[in-house]
């Protein structure tokens, strides 16, 4: 099985934690986690961006010069997509970009990018971050214990509680999930991967295909 270290805040190994190896040994494969990525990033567009057509912008209702005669290309409006101030040709209008991927497929993925940052040693597993009240400067403090501050790091916290989350949502470069939400797109996005013991726990247990 896979083992990592569980360090305190002030960064000293206190055990040794053994993980299964259907969740942290997972072999990649890029197409899959492509798929997936892709797909997140997709579900997260707006999706309104928009142009009018020659038919929404104003003006343009009469026939700008005579049909023959003038030695010059026909023209019905001056609203048309070759004139200044007319209508975009084939704008974009408001639509979902969203992409659906099955349960299994985010779940193989996400098990494969918990793989590679346990492989690459961007895996950092802390016995607790719980503040009694909203501290940033102690949050600041622990991650420069645990070497990753300034780096771009994604923080599981179990349990998700609001002093915490308070302490550590001004840290720049910094962004915070419950283990429920964790997914393949931001695990890999961050640098390094921060979990509480009780977070990495959670999502081995429910990662085990």
């Amino acid at each position: 099985m896979a083992t990592v270290q569980v360090r305190n805040r002030e960064n000293e190994i206190i055990e040794e934690l053994s993980l299964p190896d259907e969740v942290f040994g997972a072999p990649a494969n890029a197409a899959l986690l492509y798929q997936v990525v892709k797909a997140a990033e997709a579900n997260q567009r707006q999706g309104t961006s928009a142009a009018k057509t020659r038919g929404e912008v104003a003006g343009g209702r009469h026939k700008p010069y005579r049909q023959k005669g003038t030695g010059r290309a026909r023209q019905g409006t001056i609203r048309a997509g070759q004139f200044r101030g007319g209508g975009a040709i084939f704008p974009p209008v408001p639509r979902s970009h969203r992409q659906a991927v099955p349960r299994k497929v985010r779940r193989a993925a996400l098990r494969q990018a918990l793989s590679l940052k346990y492989a690459e040693d961007a895996l950092v597993v802390v016995d607790s971050l719980t503040l009694a009240e909203p501290k940033t400067r102690e949050m600041a403090r622990v991650l420069g214990n645990l070497e990753v501050a300034g780096e771009r790091v994604l923080l599981v916290l179990e349990p998700f509680d609001e002093p915490t989350r308070l302490s550590a949502r001004n840290i720049p470069r910094l962004e915070m999930e419950p283990p429920t939400a964790l997914s393949a797109h931001s695990v890999l996005k961050a640098g390094r991967l921060v979990m509480t013991k009780d977070a990495i726990l959670r999502v081995a247990e429910a990662l085990r295909p």
